[in-house]
């Protein structure tokens, strides 16, 4: 089962998206802040980090770039409701896709499932 780990601040949308991941048959681990993913990032292994990029003591983009030291063979989603964060997310982060708020969950379903695609594997 591909394992998801969502840091996102926003109490409501936490819940709101690890039901719906988990619904679609992930399995979702979610954390309110980026501080919080660091350390089961260190224990546990993630297929996924889906996070949000403005967050309190820890921004999603500097979450990823920790991510991609830690864990190098984590995908990277990031979600955001800040256009100019999604530019800065783009330069920063290349290879990781960003979702613009506000998104249908229809949509984050697809672009997780596209993430796993076989053909996106092999460019690993």
């Amino acid at each position: 089962m591909i394992r998801i780990l969502l840091a996102e601040d926003e109490e409501a949308m936490r819940t709101y998206l690890a039901r719906a991941l988990e619904n679609a048959g992930y399995s979702v681990t979610a954390v309110d802040r980026g501080t919080a993913a660091l350390p089961l990032l260190e224990r546990e292994t993630f297929d996924l980090l889906l996070s949000d990029i403005v967050m309190p003591e820890m921004d999603g983009i500097e979450l990823a770039q920790r991510c991609s030291e830690i864990s190098p063979v984590t995908k990277v989603i990031f979600i955001t409701g800040f256009a100019a964060v999604t530019l800065k997310a783009s330069r920063e982060a290349p290879q990781a896709k960003v979702l613009s708020k506000p998104f249908h969950l229809r949509d984050l379903v697809l672009e997780v499932q596209r993430v796993f695609e076989p053909s996106n594997q092999a460019s690993i």
